[in-house]
């Protein structure tokens, strides 16, 4: 069996592994695209650049009378913190990118390895010492019964004030409801996510209606060159494992 994906949470792991069957993933495809629209949906809560770019349009730059403008407060990145959740590819690339912007990285994983040769970089001891210290925090770890609502009502307690999260990852490590009380109080300020609970979204999500909340539809690994990874390495996967030479076994 191969799934067209990195996650494969969807796999009845035990039940494969009982009866023998093996199991390949692709393990490498989408780094760059998910970690370039997790910034994606940051610049955006950051910039506002739809929302200005409507107000233009709509004449409010003129009616101003003044040579800048905006309507919604400005972020910047350099000197912030950027908290990681989970130390994959995807995770060190956001590192990597996150630096760039000046932002100081922190880092919460299971397995303190491969820490990176970045300027200014630190491990977390837990997930709540992570929320508390961070500007933004990012979750990019798998699903898992340890992981599952891992973001709830007592961690969300710890976020600082004005931060914000985003999830690229797993719907489920994040509970809805408990964000979007969290998002009323004011605390953190915004999200972004790129994942739900239930695919696709059902109208009774609380994130719909839960203020300052980017919503997309699970479109971060969807660049038309990780794709075309994906299908290549799960041809590859196929083609391998017939002939005896299974890869990317999991």
């Amino acid at each position: 069996m191969t799934v067209t994906a990195t996650g494969y949470d969807c796999v009845d792991a035990i039940a494969t592994r009982e009866l023998g069957i093996t199991v390949c993933n692709v393990p490498e495809y989408g780094t760059d695209s998910v970690a370039q629209h997790a910034f994606a949906l940051l610049l955006h809560l950051c910039h506002h650049v739809e929302l200005h770019d409507r107000a233009v349009h709509a004449g409010k730059w003129q009616a101003s009378g003044d040579f800048s403008f905006w309507e919604r407060p400005l972020i910047a990145l350099a000197g912030k913190t950027l908290g990681i959740v989970g130390w994959g590819r995807i995770g060190q690339q956001m590192a990597q990118i996150g630096s760039t912007f000046g932002m100081e990285i922190l880092a919460f994983t299971r397995t303190q390895k491969d820490p990176p040769t970045l300027k200014h970089f630190d491990w977390s001891s837990s997930i709540v010492h992570l929320v508390s210290r961070s500007d933004v925090v990012s979750l990019h770890c798998p699903l898992t019964d340890a992981t599952r609502g891992l973001i709830n009502r007592e961690t969300l307690r710890h976020f600082r004030p004005g931060s914000i999260l985003l999830n690229t990852s797993r719907g489920a490590l994040v509970v809805e409801q408990d964000l979007a009380d969290a998002l009323r109080s004011g605390i953190p300020m915004a999200a972004a996510v790129d994942v739900v609970s239930q695919e696709p979204i059902v109208e009774s999500n609380p994130l719909l209606a839960a203020p300052n909340c980017v919503i997309t539809p699970h479109q971060a690994w969807a660049t038309l060159l990780a794709r075309q990874r994906l299908m290549q390495t799960s041809v590859r996967n196929v083609r391998e494992y017939l002939a005896g030479r299974p890869i990317h076994t999991v």
